[in-house]
């Protein structure tokens, strides 16, 4: 199967989806999604994976949303990226070339903005229930990523995933871990409501998977 691209053209300046890529790599040919959304995309080292994995021989529609202003833990302290435009362009630069290798099999749809502006609006446009496959990776501040998380299971088709990423992550602040400003409290807050119509699978525990299972 095809993997994370490695093609020298690619603008990739770190290697965070290669620690959960193995995990990637058995389950997305098991679930074979045809319709997926992303919630935070940065420089595209995720959609470009599915992408190269799922369209060579199908066609995917893939959905992205991003704001590329950065979170506040980048605005505030602990990781610095000075200039998100350069992000963007990155991203930009990443999913053409990733789009030339598959022959059309791609329908792309990129919402520059934030994400409860934009998955309201895919709800408001008749997308609920229709994702195979949705992964959230976007504000890591408990408030937003609960948003998410609520808005992303109205868009999910019964049978679908959501993975959750950094669910253990957490900044170095200098009065200690803030709960608030790290996912897991919201994503255990959302596993909890949703008990009985979701099923948490087993997996790596920096991230969560999940499956609806009821509507």
């Amino acid at each position: 199967m095809s993997s994370t691209p490695s093609n020298a053209n690619y603008q990739f300046t770190n290697t965070w989806f290669e620690s959960i890529k193995p995990i990637w790599d058995k389950l997305i040919p098991q679930i074979k999604p045809a319709k997926i959304l992303e919630i935070g995309v940065y420089e595209g080292a995720s959609s470009c994976y599915l992408i190269s994995t799922l369209a060579h021989q199908n066609k995917i529609e893939l959905h992205c949303i991003d704001s590329w202003e950065g979170g506040i833990e980048h605005k505030l302290g602990g990781f610095v990226e000075a200039d998100m435009s350069s992000v963007e362009q990155r991203f930009s630069h990443n999913i053409k070339i990733a789009a030339a290798q598959v022959s059309g099999n791609l329908d792309l749809h990129i919402h520059k903005g934030y994400s409860d502006f934009h998955l309201a609006k895919l709800l408001a446009n008749g997308a609920g229930n229709s994702f195979d496959f949705i992964y959230i990776d976007g504000s890591h501040q408990a408030p937003d990523v609960l948003c998410d998380a609520v808005l992303s299971f109205r868009l999910l088709k019964k049978g679908g995933f959501i993975i959750f990423d950094d669910y253990l992550w957490s900044e170095d602040l200098p009065g200690g871990v803030d709960p608030i400003r790290c996912p897991k409290l919201a994503i255990d807050a959302f596993t909890n409501i949703y008990c009985r119509k979701i099923k948490v699978i087993s997996a790596w525990l920096y991230q969560l998977y999940v499956q609806k299972i009821e509507d």
